[in-house]
């Protein structure tokens, strides 16, 4: 019997397209990182661009303010993701143990 894969929601398989049976791989957890540092820091900066437009900041603090907001988004959604990765591969790792350990 062939397996097939588990179809996902659109935003399910957008940020994290994976079962949680098996540990990801490298490439996968960059996949995964850089996919939410990406889809939640882009509203971020948008909202802060249209702000920054509205309130008529000067080009230069708009940059500044930009380039922190972005900054912190990618660091902080990508750490996010980082942790949530780790928690799913250690179970992951712990349901595949305890198959073993069962049979």
């Amino acid at each position: 019997m062939q397996h097939t894969p588990p179809r996902f929601s659109l935003f399910r398989s957008l940020l994290f397209p994976y079962s949680g049976e098996e540990p990801l791989s490298p490439a996968q957890v960059r996949r995964v990182v850089i996919s939410w540092a990406l889809v939640f820091t882009f509203p971020m900066v948008l909202c802060t661009l249209l702000v920054t437009v509205f309130a008529a900041t000067p080009l230069f603090k708009a940059v500044i303010i930009l380039l922190i907001v972005l900054l912190a988004g990618l660091i902080i959604f990508g750490l996010s993701a980082w942790a949530l990765v780790s928690a799913v591969n250690r179970t992951a790792r712990l349901r595949h143990a305890q198959r073993f350990k069962d049979q």
